[in-house]
This record gives C-alpha cells, structure tokens and sequence, in this order.
C-alpha cells in the first residue's frame, strides 16, 4: 500500500533543481487528480470557513485577487477563467497543497490543512466561479 502511495507521489511531482534550491514542479499527472470529496452544500460551506480564514487574507474575501504589496505580488482572481498554473481540481488542489515554486509566493498548505479541507476549498472556488 505504501509503495503505490509513494509511486503516486512521485508521478505528480517533479524535482527542479535552481542552483543551491531543489523545487517541486507540478506534472500533468497532478493535474489529472480527480476530487474524491463530492460539492455537496455541507462541503462547500466547510470550504468556504477555510477559505475565509487561510486563503482570505492573501486572495480576498470574495476571492476576486489581493492587491499585494512591495515584499509580495498581487495574488490573484479565483473566481475567473484564467488560472496560470492549472485549472482542473487536482492542479488547484496540488497548487494548495504544495505551494507554486520557484518563489512560493503561494506558500504550501500541507502542514496547516487536511486533505479533505483542501478539496473542500477547491468545491468552494469551483461554487464561487464566475459564469461564462
């Protein structure tokens, strides 16, 4: 049981290494992670606590961007289309979970939120989406 978790891991991570920094890239096999927790209203609202209290302060109340400062970029808009680093739900998940490298200017989460809780944000986000 453990090898194949540990064979998952490492088919959706990638070591980059950057000089005197080793870096975690997401691979496409991140991106193919499918949502084991269904976007019930119970896990919706759930992620919409989380939310509020660990991605608000950086990504705004409504999840519409911060407007960053000179030590941090703008974070940016959760609630369009255009998301740079991934898209489907496990790449927002990976992205949560494990930060954004080189810079993690998107800090990772693993060591303050469950699993769960984090694919309770993305049902959150995936609610909050604005409609084409």
């Amino acid at each position: 049981m453990k090898s194949r978790y540990v064979a998952s891991l490492i088919g959706m991570l990638t070591l980059v290494w950057l000089g005197d920094v080793v870096c975690v890239a997401q691979t496409s096999a991140a991106a193919e992670l499918k949502n084991p927790v269904a976007a019930s209203p119970e896990s919706i609202a759930a992620g919409e606590q989380t939310y509020r209290k660990s991605c608000a302060p950086c990504h705004g109340v409504k999840a519409e961007g911060g407007s960053g400062n000179d030590l941090i970029p703008a974070s940016p808009d959760l609630t369009d289309a255009a998301w740079d680093h991934g898209s489907s739900d496990g790449a927002i998940f990976n992205n949560i979970k494990n930060g954004v490298a080189p810079d993690f200017n998107m800090t990772p989460w693993k060591d303050q939120l469950k699993d769960e809780e984090i694919w309770n944000v993305v049902n959150y986000l995936r609610s909050i989406a604005k409609k084409k």
